[in-house]
């Protein structure tokens, strides 16, 4: 377990960011490997219906990734503060959610995927096989919520390492499983949704045996499950906004979807390649964010004020920096990558992606600092100003989809994610200056009652 509160800011920052970095790298590859060898082995028609779910997925798997972080949160916060019985009733209050979330969710999702597809005007040649795909994706709920929960309470407790060695081997069964199913049992698109499914099964099963052989400090017992109506308000408070925005942003997703398909199945395509190689250069922001969250909750646990303050200033000047590197490399060589996932005699689709890049890449250090800012907060307890940034987010994403898209087609779509970020990053920057001044007078009164000599 790794303490966040002593030792320097950036450098116990970069050794946790290094795996949790390989690791969003190796679960991106979950959706990207199942992309890849659709694309490649099926066609681009089957490519762009496995695309054409991503904002509904994202709807609602984000909702599980986005409650089981903020569900973390609380955990980190009390193993900052070192109270042991504290962080094995969030961990019980956190399981109890999570098993009742998964229940409505499963259900609601299985029930209504074909009508949303139809609504998000998924073309006909394609929505057979995606509502294939989605709906055992869907059943996999439990899964996704399952690794995603326990990784997380891991991770608040300063080890970034462990979830990344399970995210390999459910990467590595993945891809054994896509080549399996898709060209020894020619199952198609189903066979990528079963190969993703059963490899977060084996991630989560092994976070669950690593927890019960290795962090005591997590072992439940029956007693720990007594929690009270007080405990399930304040897991609540942080996790179901996170979950929410994750859906608000989604949901800006499948109105960008909906206008996409719109243009067709080779604009699908080109968005869905394109998105994928994004997902993956944005994982070095992302897991900067992710860091901050954890290391400001421990610290505002241990009531280290000025710590937080300058560990999140210092990451932020490394994050913009690996972003501005990252959208360079991106631009360069945005075509070569795209032709891997759909070969090279597509050169429309190619062109439509470089398109995307173009717009995309060359705001990733917007996306750095709304990704650093928005975890700190989020990490520091706040929920209400991180969701009206994804409503921010929400709005320029409608706008673009409705109006941009109709006035300049593909290009407009590609407009739609850094008009978002902008948008999030002008809500949010208000209270993060705000909450920085408000730890930097916290600092300066315990340094006031330090030096006091009635202390």
């Amino acid at each position: 377990m790794h303490d966040f509160t002593k030792g320097n800011p950036l450098k116990v920052i970069i050794l946790f960011t290094g795996p949790l970095l390989i690791g969003n790298i190796f679960q991106q590859l979950y959706s990207v490997i199942d992309t890849l060898i659709v694309g490649r082995t099926i066609g681009v028609n089957a490519l762009a219906a496995v695309g054409s779910t991503g904002g509904l997925n994202m709807l609602i798997i984000g909702f599980c990734t986005g409650t089981t972080a903020g569900l973390s949160i609380l955990t980190a916060q009390r193993y900052g503060a070192q109270d042991y019985r504290g962080v094995k009733r969030s961990f019980a209050t956190s399981i109890l959610i999570s098993l009742v979330i998964t229940v409505i969710l499963t259900i609601l999702s299985m029930v209504f995927s074909r009508q949303i597809l139809v609504l998000m005007k998924t073309p006909t040649a394609i929505i057979a096989d995606a509502q294939q795909f989605i709906m055992i994706i869907f059943a996999g709920i439990f899964a996704s919520m399952a690794f995603n929960l326990l990784s997380n309470i891991i991770r608040a407790l300063g080890d970034s390492r462990t979830p990344l060695f399970f995210l390999i081997v459910g990467v590595v069964v993945n891809i054994v499983l896509d080549f399996i199913f898709i060209l020894g049992f020619k199952m198609g698109v189903e066979g990528a949704g079963f190969a993703t499914v059963s490899a977060q099964v084996v991630s989560a099963v092994l976070c669950l045996i690593y927890i019960y052989r290795r962090i005591p400090a997590l072992v439940l017992r029956r007693k720990d499950f007594r929690i009270t109506p007080k405990e399930v308000r304040e897991h609540l408070k942080v996790g179901l906004p996170m979950g929410f925005q994750s859906s608000i942003i989604a949901i800006g997703a499948i109105v960008i979807q909906i206008m996409l398909n719109t243009l067709g199945a080779s604009a699908v395509a080109a968005y869905t390649a394109a998105g994928k190689i994004d997902q993956l250069a944005n994982q070095v922001g992302n897991s900067f964010g992710v860091a901050l969250a954890t290391y400001a909750a421990q610290n505002y646990g241990a009531r280290q004020y000025d710590r937080i303050r300058v560990g999140v200033r210092q990451t932020l000047l490394v994050s913009i920096t690996f972003s501005i590197i990252m959208g360079a490399l991106i631009i360069t060589f945005g075509r070569p990558l795209v032709n891997i996932f759909i070969g090279t005699q597509q050169p429309h689709v190619t062109a439509l992606a470089q398109i995307y890049f173009r717009y995309n890449s060359s705001c990733y250090f917007i996306l750095a600092i709304l990704f650093a800012i928005r975890y700190t907060l989020q990490g520091l307890g706040q929920s209400v100003m991180p969701t009206l940034a994804g409503l921010a987010e929400l709005l320029m994403r409608i706008f673009a989809g409705i109006i941009l898209v109709r006035m300049l087609g593909f290009t407009g779509a590609s407009m739609a994610n850094p008009l978002a970020w902008i948008g999030s990053c002008l809500v949010l920057l208000g209270s993060y200056f705000k909450t920085m001044r408000q730890l930097k007078r916290r600092a300066a009164k315990q340094t006031k009652k330090k030096e006091s000599p009635n202390v």
